[in-house]
């Protein structure tokens, strides 16, 4: 799964720091022009800042787009720690998915934006699977508390991917049509990850 404030699978804050603000310009940047064709020297430049400068914030120009990552990780993990614990686990995935990826109306556009070039741009596809692995380990060690196992095994493993996975159709879907809700997709898929396939019908 990153947003503009939480970045994509994986949501939703206009950005506040030198990292958002950067990761915003490149976004531009990307969009206007395209991924291969924006050079890091471009973003500096845009920014008004040296090139060397932009690397203490970002390792590689494929991590710019993520935005602040690691902060919006911190998020999610917030998100599902603050649940009852005697809330249903698919239930809490499903509403931590909605929660962690609502944005507001104002930040609709570039968080559109950032997802295309993150879900079609094949040097960030790649890149994302690094990033995924993260946002999987969350869901996953959250998963090992609620079910008293390491986060290892294979159901927390299982959950975390299909989890990922209902966040990623969402997209998908969202991105195909301007029209569509994002959370309305979310809450469809995540019925599905909580009821299992068997509740669909032929």
């Amino acid at each position: 799964m990153s947003r503009p404030g939480r970045s994509g699978v994986l949501g939703g804050r206009p950005a506040a720091t030198t990292r958002g603000r950067l990761s915003s310009v490149a976004i531009e940047l990307f969009t206007a022009h395209g991924f291969d064709e924006t050079s890091v020297d471009d973003i500096a430049a845009a920014a008004g800042i040296a090139r060397r400068t932009l690397f203490r914030y970002y390792p590689s120009k494929n991590s710019i787009a993520w935005g602040e990552f690691d902060d919006h990780l911190d998020g999610l993990r917030d998100l599902l720690r603050a649940t009852p614990a005697d809330t249903p686990l698919g239930v809490t995935l499903r509403d931590a998915l909605i929660a962690f990826n609502t944005v507001p109306d104002s930040e609709r556009v570039h968080h559109r934006q950032r997802m295309s070039l993150l879900l079609g741009v094949p040097a960030l596809q790649a890149h994302s699977m690094i990033m995924y692995a993260d946002w999987r380990r969350v869901v996953a060690d959250y998963c090992a508390t609620r079910l008293d196992v390491p986060a290892e095994s294979h159901l927390p493993q299982t959950v975390a991917w299909l989890t990922l996975g209902t966040a990623l159709a969402a997209y998908d879907q969202w991105l195909l049509d301007d029209d569509a809700d994002l959370t309305a997709l979310l809450h469809a898929g995540g019925d599905v990850l909580i009821s299992g396939v068997s509740s669909l019908t032929a």
